[in-house]
């Protein structure tokens, strides 16, 4: 093994960690108006609070490193959903329809459903505690 494959599980970690508060911000703009209110008039549509709902919770959940593998999934397909009925429609390119980050935390979470949390989560503290009890 060499000596950058034995940082990957920290690496994967510091991924997991970095992506899921980038994310936070836009529950937290959405339900907080903080680090800025969400730029929209009146209240929020339906649709809008759902996706906050899910951005908060998943992104918590992966903070956390708690079930990943399940938000990861839930966080990446709503992502999908954000670029196709919120960008797409405004254009074929992504720099112009301003959906790139949608598509970013999109494949960043998809990715973390198959690599799992890394080091530092607490889905790698249950699972070694399970291990010590069954031994």
């Amino acid at each position: 093994m060499s000596k950058l494959e034995r940082w990957s599980p920290h690496a994967l970690a510091a991924l997991r960690v970095m992506t899921a508060l980038l994310m936070l911000q836009h529950a937290t703009m959405k339900f907080f108006a903080f680090p800025a209110a969400m730029p929209m008039p009146g209240p929020l549509p339906p649709i809008i609070v759902a996706a906050g709902v899910i951005e908060l919770v998943t992104g918590t959940l992966i903070v956390l490193g708690l079930f990943t593998r399940p938000a990861a999934f839930l966080a990446s397909g709503t992502m999908a959903a954000a670029y196709f009925m919120g960008h797409a429609t405004q254009g074929f390119w992504p720099v112009l329809n301003q959906g790139e980050t949608a598509i970013m935390f999109c494949f960043a979470f998809f990715y973390l459903i198959f690599a799992g949390p890394g080091a530092w989560s607490l889905d790698a503290l249950i699972r070694r505690r399970r291990g010590n009890a069954t031994a």
